[in-house]
């Protein structure tokens, strides 16, 4: 059974859609004009046909993408491992920071010098120190592989940053929830999964996010390791074409790549501010 509008509420429909399409229009024209002049007053520079030549190059392109996209797989590999590593390590750290009484003041230290430390230091440091300060100790078992080390780096950097998002969302969780928790009988492991973790997730969700965005791009600085990854691929076919369209067309798959978890970051953070107002 469907009811019927008023003719009242059907003429503020009517209204409402005709407002929309009013905006949408607006903004395609407004954003067609800008777009058009932005790409007027670039062609029109006296530099243009030098950087044309130089950064666009449609052949250029074309003949570095296979090894640029190539380059690329192993960026989108290491980033899946990274992204997981992350989380893990990053909860960790935010739970040993979140540990109460005297007792535990050595862990609560170590988590805050971990902080700390990967906090302040430079990534591209960090890379340099990792991934050839590791392999040069000739321990048994470790990784010489430079992907596998650069991975390691951008975990230990980033969870430094996601533990402090993930402490955060704990401390944002009332107290009365937990204690309401353990007075059903849950105990602290129980009350901390079932009740504060959902809770401190869900908060969080916008932030963390926006760390992987920037992870996304970050990623392609193992190539200073020597991993042929997109950056590293747009760098050798740079020095066979002598043209720099190879990094152009680098960092064009890397926006592409960051565009999707950008949208979806949005959405969440669109969704928490609804919440948040309802």
């Amino acid at each position: 059974m469907t009811l019927e509008l008023s003719p009242l509420a059907q003429d503020r429909a009517r209204y409402r859609r005709s407002r929309a399409r009013r905006s949408t229009a607006v903004a395609l024209v407004s954003t067609v004009v800008f777009a058009a002049a932005v790409v007027v007053g670039l062609v029109n520079t006296p530099g243009w046909p030098r950087v044309q030549a130089t950064f666009l190059d449609p052949q250029d392109a074309w003949d570095a993408l296979p090894s640029v996209l190539a380059g690329l797989w192993l960026n989108i590999r290491v980033l899946v491992v990274a992204e997981l590593g992350i989380l893990a390590l990053g909860l960790l750290i935010a739970l040993l920071r979140t540990l109460r009484g005297p007792v535990f003041f050595p862990v609560r230290a170590l988590a805050i010098g971990y902080v700390d430390l990967f906090r302040g230091v430079p990534l591209l440091i960090a890379l340099y120190l990792i991934g050839f300060g590791l392999p040069a100790l000739r321990l048994q078992g470790v990784p010489t592989d430079v992907a596998v080390l650069g991975t390691i780096t951008l975990i230990l950097v980033y969870s430094a940053y996601v533990s402090e998002v993930f402490r955060a969302g704990i401390e944002s969780v009332h107290p009365s929830q937990r204690a309401a928790a353990r007075s059903l009988g849950l105990t602290h492991r129980q009350s901390l999964r079932l009740v504060i973790l959902p809770q401190a997730v869900r908060r969080v969700l916008p932030p963390l996010l926006n760390d992987f965005v920037a992870l996304q791009k970050d990623v392609g600085l193992i190539s200073v390791l020597g991993a042929v990854d997109a950056i590293r691929a747009a760098q050798i076919q740079s020095a066979l074409l002598f043209s720099f369209t190879p990094y152009v067309v680098a960092g064009l798959l890397f926006v592409l790549l960051a565009i999707p978890t950008g949208r979806i970051a949005d959405a969440v953070a669109a969704r928490a501010a609804r919440r948040e107002g309802a």
